[in-house]
């Protein structure tokens, strides 16, 4: 395995390998001369639907003979990228995931069940990544 994510061209597009990189947001990697050159070369752009990119641990599954070209990406650029890779089921529990601390529905009463039952404010602060005013707030 590399620990290089991979740019590639697909001759089909309608094959749901890898993702277009323009949906992963900003990529250091395409401004740089090389991968410009590269896109110049074979006449496609970011944008281009044939432009796919996959995470190091994928680059197995691209096909034999696909112009293919090795990109760094940091590691908040390679997160993004896995996420928006994975199927759609695991993205969904992904988007959850990142969401559950803000997520509002039943919390006040969580914690107050959570002070009601004697945890001490400190521990519902540390386990639950609230503001400590907001649990304060609560507790009254």
């Amino acid at each position: 395995m590399t620990d290089d994510a991979y740019l590639f061209l697909l001759d089909d597009t309608t094959t749901p390998l890898g993702v277009p990189p323009a949906s992963v947001g900003d990529l250091a990697c395409l401004e740089t001369p090389a991968v410009r050159a590269w896109l110049d070369a074979y006449g496609v752009t970011v944008t281009s639907p044939q432009l796919r990119l996959v995470p190091p641990e994928e680059t197995a599954a691209i096909p034999d003979g696909a112009e293919r070209l090795p990109v760094p990406l940091s590691d908040e650029e390679l997160s993004r990228l896995r996420h928006r890779n994975a199927p759609e089921a695991r993205a969904d529990i992904e988007n959850q995931l990142l969401a559950y601390r803000e997520y509002a529905d039943g919390r006040d009463a969580l914690l107050g069940r959570a002070v009601a039952a004697g945890v001490p404010l400190e521990r519902i602060v540390e386990l639950t990544g609230e503001d400590p005013a907001t649990v304060a707030a609560v507790a009254r």
